[in-house]
């Protein structure tokens, strides 16, 4: 894979860090207000734009509007796993790894081409 190619999934590999925080970081915090974890999380947001648009705009160059999106939610899969066991302390359980295999799965449909 060209250095071309990898850049995008390096950059949607940050955002993904960067937006699993924003939307489930404040999990830990239920006791602040609402409000002040909306803007907590805009505010995390806001970096994840600065590497998701970037990977999407030159990534298009590479790869095709459906496998930038694939990557990005397996991606996101993979982020979301590591983020809920080390830093929500959740159990990753054997439902959730045939869960996550099972759409990891239907990525490689995407990336195989046209069948037939």
């Amino acid at each position: 894979m060209s250095l071309g190619a990898l850049t995008p999934v390096v950059l949607l590999l940050g955002s993904n860090v960067f937006m699993t925080f924003a939307w489930y970081g404040h999990l830990k915090f239920g006791d602040r207000p609402l409000w002040v974890v909306v803007l907590a999380s805009w505010g995390i947001a806001f970096f994840e734009y600065w590497l998701a648009v970037p990977a999407n705009r030159w990534g298009h160059a590479h790869w095709s509007a459906a496998e930038l999106k694939t990557m990005q939610e397996v991606i996101t899969l993979l982020v979301f796993g590591v983020f809920s066991v080390f830093y929500l302390r959740e159990a990753f359980t054997w439902n959730h790894a045939v869960g996550f295999a099972l759409i990891a799965a239907g990525a490689v449909f995407v990336f195989k081409g046209p069948l037939g």
